[in-house]
């Protein structure tokens, strides 16, 4: 298939994925919405290289040894369910603080700062990277669009390229719009709620990697 003739479904589907709901829009948003915008950039931006690095492990085959891997899809998928279930088990204890506490509010950095900014980004990293799903995904899905007489790894590079781009946008949209009622948010009563609330839908989440198959 011809590059400049498939590109319009690419970006289609791109948009589509980006769109549906999972690990990554629930960690933006948790981080928006309790941390605002500028402390939400860095999780987006490590979600967004972990995509990429497996977008570059699809062109150079390695996705595909790990997808056909029987126990290194195992340790992905126990990696990346105990990733998932410590952040949702994290932010249920904050939401039983939070119950036990009410009054407390805690302070919110304007700018994150440089320790905050990597473990943010290290945590977007780690939950794209620790996703067997993601290599699945990425053996399937790329070489649709890879011209078969092209030279697959630097048209895979070039197409990652793109949709870390397409995602990156949506992503910090989502989070600035979530931001933009990050008062509201951090309300102790409402924060305990989102607190609780994204921490079932991160447990649930990781449970489902730990249980689902190929």
């Amino acid at each position: 298939m011809d590059l400049a003739v498939s590109l319009p479904a690419f970006l289609l589907a791109v948009l589509l994925i980006s769109a549906s709901p999972g690990p990554a829009m629930a960690l933006i948003f948790r981080r928006a919405a309790l941390r605002g915008l500028r402390a939400s950039v860095p999780t987006v931006l490590g979600l967004e290289a972990g995509i990429y690095l497996w977008a570059l492990f699809a062109g150079a085959g390695l996705a595909a040894l790990v997808a056909a891997s029987e126990v290194a899809y195992l340790v992905l998928r126990v990696v990346g369910a105990a990733v998932l279930l410590a952040l949702g088990v994290r932010a249920l204890l904050a939401a039983w603080r939070g119950r036990r506490e009410p009054g407390r509010v805690p302070t919110v950095p304007a700018v994150p700062g440089r320790r905050s900014w990597w473990a943010a980004f290290g945590e977007g990293l780690v939950v794209q990277l620790a996703n067997p799903k993601a290599a699945v995904f990425m053996i399937a899905f790329y070489p649709q669009f890879v011209p078969a007489d092209g030279p697959v790894f630097a048209t895979t590079a070039l197409l990652g390229l793109l949709q870390i781009s397409i995602e990156t946008g949506l992503y910090l949209a989502l989070a600035a719009g979530v931001a933009r009622a990050g008062a509201w948010f951090r309300r102790p009563r409402i924060r305990t709620r989102l607190e609780a609330v994204s921490g079932s839908v991160l447990v649930a989440l990781g449970l489902r990697v730990a249980v689902s198959g190929r």
